[in-house]
């Protein structure tokens, strides 16, 4: 299909309008979606935007509804560029927060995107102009959590655990009378992070090695304050689960080509554009938040994840313990990859399951 033959996203809004998914006899509205907060460090690797695709895929069918995006990248261009794919999905309400830590303050390959103008108006619309204009992501996140129900909400974690860590240590305010960790442990049922790795990993000679991720590197006290004061379940989604399960680049060459631009495909391409094959580390995390039940991935016995001052995570068996981490079988590797992918390109939606 040509650029030029293939519709605009305001035309798959019009068909979203008249052949509403509600409609459909098979949909089951008797489950409540899954309120969900999606913390990411986007613009430092394109699987956070791929994560985000499948965040909106997921709204749209009806089983989460993303409270907030929070931001751990520091750099002007992260909240643009995450406003314009939520607008892009017909979601330009979702509240957006960034923190201001310095960590990795470099634009990235694919959040100028965010820039780019046909003729006098952006490629993809959207209201931020810059991170600086966006609120802190602390006070987005008790806001989100303030207002959600009891005990209902899931926090998928795929960049580095700076917001997360001062959630814990914020003060009690005019948004909450709790101080974060009680707030936290009143509102949140799970958090789903990617970060860390619990299998070795083999290296260029095929020598396995006790790897370092780098989520967990990049802001170590934080990630040390998660994995040690964090009062909820938390799963963690290693390194080893995210590698093994790569994003086949035939589907952004094939499956987006439903509009002339994309911001998924658009982003996967200026950051290392196909044939490449990139791992899916966050869109794991993201589709254990929303569908835990579902048989995708096999956990770990409870225990205790523990962070090094190198940064190098360990895992103890712990009856009882509050975390567990992500294995994955050779038949669930199939089915992860052919779900992400259905999900990440899956068209966006004016209207979900529930009007």
């Amino acid at each position: 299909m040509h650029a030029l033959s293939r519709p605009p996203a305001a035309a798959i809004f019009v068909f979203c309008s008249l052949f509403p998914v509600a409609s459909l006899a098979w949909a089951d509205t008797s489950l409540e979606p899954t309120p969900l907060i999606f913390d990411t460090d986007i613009g430092n690797d394109v699987d956070d935007v791929l994560a985000l695709g499948v965040i909106h895929a997921l709204e749209t069918r009806g089983e989460c509804k993303l409270l907030a995006v929070t931001i751990t990248k520091d750099h002007h261009l992260a909240a643009p560029f995450t406003d314009a794919v939520n607008t892009f999905y017909g979601r330009s309400d979702v509240p957006i927060g960034v923190c201001r830590s310095g960590v990795t303050p470099e634009a990235g390959k694919f959040n100028p995107l965010a820039e780019v103008k046909d003729e006098n108006s952006y490629r993809y619309p959207h209201d931020l102009v810059s991170g600086e204009q966006a609120p802190d992501a602390v006070r987005v996140l008790r806001t989100a959590l303030a207002d959600a129900a009891d005990g209902s909400v899931a926090i998928a974690q795929v960049g580095f655990s700076t917001n997360l860590a001062n959630l814990l240590d914020s003060p009690p305010d005019e948004i909450s009378p709790l101080a974060g960790n009680e707030l936290v442990r009143k509102k949140v049922k799970l958090l789903s992070i990617m970060a860390g790795a619990f299998t070795q990993i083999p290296g260029k000679d095929g020598k396995p090695y006790d790897h370092k991720e780098y989520n967990i590197i990049k802001d170590i006290p934080s990630a040390q304050k998660i994995a040690t004061d964090w009062p909820t379940a938390v799963v963690w989604s290693g390194f080893e689960i995210g590698i093994s399960v790569p994003y086949p680049h035939e589907s952004i060459e094939r499956d987006y080509r439903y509009v002339a631009h994309h911001p998924l495909a658009e982003a996967y391409i200026a950051y290392n554009p196909p044939p490449h094959n990139r791992p899916t580390w966050d869109l794991t995390s993201v589709l254990y938040a929303v569908r835990p039940d579902r048989g995708y991935f096999d956990l770990s016995p409870a225990g205790r994840v523990v962070v090094a001052k190198d940064g190098l995570t360990t895992f103890t068996n712990e009856q009882n313990g509050p975390h567990h981490y992500l294995k994955l079988t050779k038949d669930q590797k199939i089915a992860v990859t052919a779900t992400l992918v259905a999900l990440s390109s899956q068209p966006p939606c004016g209207s979900t399951l529930r009007p």
